[in-house]
């Protein structure tokens, strides 16, 4: 790569979508005479992007040497470069060209607006918590992750799943269910919000928790503290973990998954630093007005 590269972003594009192609090329044209140097591992070809491994990404990222992650596409394409920049302070600036999509802009900018808003620095990133899992063995620790959105905890075959679950230590419920959700203030308006969670705005620092179609008399959303130890046992044949629908582990009775925040959050940039109201009314298209007027 050319030491006479000053500025170096990433750029993260659904693999499928011409739109999200059409618009790679348009914003490395704009950003072509303004000493940039893209970089990618996108399984996408095309002029002016330098194809770079996983590898060769985590040695520039330990080096501080990418500015921004720019991602064109909707809330999974964001995820996965979430995946991508893990453990490093780059902001992501999302460009949706999904559907609902609470990740990234409100609106979608115009390639000038976006090359302007890059080049000018002007954005404004927003800190966002972590979800961490940790699942124990027989006593030992056979794997760990974390997600950005939620963590699923659900039944592999047509029988409910049978879960313990249990908050700083003590228990709280035993639940036979489809599964059970532990959400992020992000997640919270995901799968969580689908399932009947509570929405929580981003600056909140809590996690939500909520069982699926529980045959149970108690089986309400909760909000529980971030620095809150949540253990769900395995009481079922196998389970299946999911953290934001991506990485995935088949459980087995007796397995035990240890669920707290993490202290490693994932940045989201935004060029126009909306109030999360104003995303809430934008996204879901809520009737402000109303029959009886303003």
């Amino acid at each position: 790569m050319s030491s006479a590269i000053s500025r170096r972003l990433l750029l993260v594009v659904h693999p499928t979508r011409s739109d999200a192609k059409s618009t790679a090329e348009a914003l490395i044209a704009k950003l072509a005479s303004e000493n940039f140097e893209i970089v990618s591992t996108s399984e996408i070809e095309m002029p002016g992007i330098a194809k770079i491994s996983l590898s060769e990404l985590g040695d520039l990222l330990s080096k501080s040497a990418i500015e921004l992650a720019v991602v064109l596409g909707g809330d999974g394409t964001i995820l996965r470069a979430a995946q991508a920049i893990r453990g490093s302070s780059v902001p992501l600036l999302g460009v949706n060209l999904g559907h609902v999509g609470f990740l990234a802009q409100i609106g979608r900018p115009t390639i000038a607006e976006l090359a302007t808003a890059i080049i000018a620095k002007n954005y404004k990133s927003e800190r966002r918590m972590v979800l961490q899992y940790r699942i124990e063995r027989a006593g030992q620790a056979i794997a760990h992750g974390w997600a950005l959105n939620e963590v699923t905890i659900e039944r592999s075959s047509e029988a409910m799943v049978e879960l313990l679950v249990q908050i700083d230590h003590r228990p709280l419920s035993r639940w036979g269910c489809d599964g059970i959700i532990c959400a992020t203030p992000t997640g919270s308006t995901a799968y969580a919000f689908s399932a009947g969670g509570p929405i929580v705005w981003p600056e909140v620092e809590a996690l939500v928790l909520l069982p699926l179609a529980a045959h149970a008399l108690f089986s309400r959303p909760m909000v529980i503290s971030p620095e809150s130890i949540i253990a769900v046992d395995i009481e079922s044949e196998e389970a299946t973990l999911s953290a934001d629908g991506l990485r995935k582990f088949q459980l087995v009775e007796n397995d035990r998954v240890i669920l707290t925040s993490d202290n490693s959050p994932i940045n989201l940039a935004q060029i126009d630093p909306a109030l999360f109201t104003d995303r809430l009314v934008a996204k879901f298209k809520l009737p402000v007005e109303g029959w009886r007027g303003e």
